[in-house]
């Protein structure tokens, strides 16, 4: 590497700049591993997602929450303002909707109104509480057209099954004459 002193630099100089370099070309860079939400370390998440421009972030969300929003926050920014940006919103947070426009409803409904279902599964360490969904909403109220309002229903996704299960299990019998008299 070329140095950057000038020609009358003292030995102490060139000692100085040698020893800065090799410290210097010590320090790891990972830029490549910041800048991506899936390798970025959760401390350093919030930064990224202020860096790429999400507009809500709280502590409580869990990490797959976090890295979904800052994974899809260019996406949500790019077409802000309609109904993609609030699937993607959704998605990010883990969640399915189905959208219903006011001229699809029977009979229409008020114009520029949609009614919005949001759908949360039970899998994924993703909380339905009502302080979750509410950050659902102010970040669908944020991507939303401006003079659209909506409606919100919320459904639950469960996934269950149902076993048949035959046990054998001997019986003992005994009859009972009852005399009646």
């Amino acid at each position: 590497m070329p140095s950057l002193l000038p020609p009358n630099a003292s030995a102490l100089d060139r000692a100085a700049e040698s020893v800065a370099v090799k410290a210097i070309d010590a320090i790891p860079l990972p830029h490549r591993a910041l800048w991506n939400p899936a390798t970025c370390p959760p401390e350093l998440l919030p930064w990224l997602a202020w860096a790429v421009g999400v507009e809500g972030w709280r502590r409580d969300w869990s990490e797959d929450i976090k890295r979904g929003r800052v994974r899809s926050a260019i996406d949500i920014q790019r077409a802000k303002g309609t109904l993609y940006a609030v699937r993607k919103v959704v998605e990010s947070f883990g969640g399915q909707i189905a959208i219903r426009e006011w001229w699809q409803q029977t009979p229409k409904g008020t114009p520029h109104t949609f009614e919005l279902v949001l759908t949360l599964g039970d899998s994924g360490g993703l909380e339905s509480s009502a302080h979750f969904v509410e950050d659902v909403i102010g970040e669908v109220t944020r991507a939303k057209p401006l003079r659209s309002h909506f409606t919100f229903v919320q459904g639950l996704n469960v996934k269950g099954c149902a076993k048949a299960v035959a046990v054998a299990r001997p019986v003992a019998f005994a009859r009972l004459n009852l005399a009646v008299e």
